[in-house]
């Protein structure tokens, strides 16, 4: 700045107009030293949970067993030559494939069918409320579910009743006569009797074995037939007093009738005539069966219909995805109806306007532009079943473990226990984190394109 005379203009130069310089400081307005110091914990945290961890690993599963040869990369083709590990590696991939997509399929459903129905809050509430159970717990819950026998086991229950309103269960299973009665053993399961019948000479038909919840409720006390019109007669009965005091092959009166066994009449090995006993035992077969066999059929024995087998080996994986979509359908359903909220209605209520039917507003409007949304739900349940290890480690029994084995589970196997061989756990979690890295490096790129819009 120059100094004029007194009355005469003050001329400033340029560099004096500039405002002053301020020390440089970062966006948040502290100094970076400051800053670094704040983070340093977390950074440190984030180095000995997560950096060191991997680098370990990938280490480890280079060297043997006992952790001091180098094995180079005998483990990763162990993955890939054990039979177990690469049962796992198949199970995994089941899972990425369906787990995920029936789960957000599931919540679109729900979020679209609950939009406008007035107890929508109300049943997305309960279809959520699985997510609030802990894996250990649902996995107890499908335990018992799944259970094989349909009075603990709700599956079954469901399927057994199901099964019995269309087909006829079996009668008596069990159910055998003794030696001293008058019947053999007629192959296959069934029994015939041990002479030919006559017309006018009741049959006796003794069994035991029957467990009294196998009785029918409204069996009567049993009957001795009585010959008559040329027709073959018979009483079917269990030959055994509560109680004791009775007498083999007499029908005592505290005796029950066998009501609905089936009897038939064979000659020449076939069915001439057939019949089926009634409350109080009793049988009545045609006079064409004088001189034929009596045969009890194999059916009036056979173990009862008890349901699939939901956790044997062909069914235990489809079992537990299903555990799992009861879950995390919740989770899709939320996070979708949210998206559905923020759709412009204009654009949908211009289609319908336009001629548009509900399936195709769902179809090239709805779910084109809740994309961003499927995506999201979709990537995450993706990585979620790469890791999924609670569910089967409890649902699936022993005997079918190895058939619902997935790659977290024969982690946890191959690490711990007695014969645990740390190089190849090392490796199924190297393994592990490249499936998991494309999926996030997909997310990561969305995500960016997401925020260029």
């Amino acid at each position: 700045m120059t100094t004029a005379a007194k009355g005469d203009t003050l001329a400033v130069s340029p560099a004096d107009q500039r405002p002053r310089q301020h020390p440089r400081r970062s966006v948040t307005g502290t100094r970076k030293i400051i800053a670094a110091v704040f983070l340093l914990p977390a950074l440190v945290l984030l180095g000995a949970l997560v950096v060191y961890p991997i680098v370990y690993s990938v280490y480890r599963s280079f060297f043997d067993q006992a952790g001091t040869g180098f094995a180079g990369l005998d483990n990763y083709k162990a993955l890939f030559s054990d039979a177990t590990i690469r049962t796992a590696v198949k199970n995994n991939a089941v899972w990425v494939v369906f787990a995920p997509t029936i789960s957000t399929a599931l919540g679109l459903i729900f979020a679209v069918l609950t939009e406008r129905i007035r107890w929508g809050t109300a049943f997305k509430l309960i279809v959520f409320m699985p997510m609030a159970i802990s894996m250990l717990a649902a996995g107890i819950i499908f335990r018992l579910v799944y259970d094989q026998a349909p009075e603990r086991g709700v599956a079954n229950a469901v399927w057994v009743g199901v099964h019995d309103t269309f087909a006829e269960s079996a009668g008596f299973p069990k159910a055998h006569p003794l030696p001293v009665h008058p019947l053999k053993p007629g192959g296959g399961g069934s029994f015939v009797t041990k002479q030919a019948v006559r017309a006018g000479e009741p049959v006796l038909i003794p069994l035991v074995g029957v467990a009294p919840a196998k009785m029918p409720g409204d069996a009567a006390p049993a009957k001795a037939a009585t010959g008559g019109d040329g027709k073959i007669t018979g009483t079917a009965w269990l030959d055994f007093t509560k109680g004791g005091g009775g007498r083999p092959n007499v029908v005592d009166p505290k005796e029950l009738g066998l009501k609905g066994i089936k009897v038939e009449a064979v000659r020449d090995g076939k069915v001439i005539a057939s019949a089926t006993a009634g409350a109080d035992g009793t049988f009545t077969l045609p006079a064409s069966a004088d001189g034929a066999v009596i045969r009890l059929p194999a059916a009036n024995f056979a173990e009862p219909y008890n349901g699939v087998d939901w956790l044997g080996p062909s069914l235990v994986t489809p079992g537990i995805i299903g555990s799992y979509v009861w879950m995390w359908a919740g989770f899709a359903m939320v996070l979708i109806a949210a998206g559905l909220a923020g759709l412009p209605r204009e654009l949908l209520e211009a289609a319908r306007v336009d001629g548009a039917n509900e399936w195709q507003v769902f179809r090239r409007i709805t779910v084109p532009m809740l994309a961003p949304v499927l995506a999201v739900v979709l990537v995450t349940l993706m990585i979620n079943v790469l890791k999924i290890f609670d569910l089967v480690f409890i649902i699936a029994p022993g005997s079918s473990q190895d058939d619902a084995n997935v790659l977290a589970l024969q982690l946890y196997r191959s690490s711990f226990g007695t014969d645990a061989d740390l190089g190849i756990g090392s490796a199924i979690a190297v393994l592990l984190l490249l499936l998991v890295i494309p999926v996030m490096l997909f997310n990561i790129r969305r995500i960016r394109k997401e925020g260029r819009r």
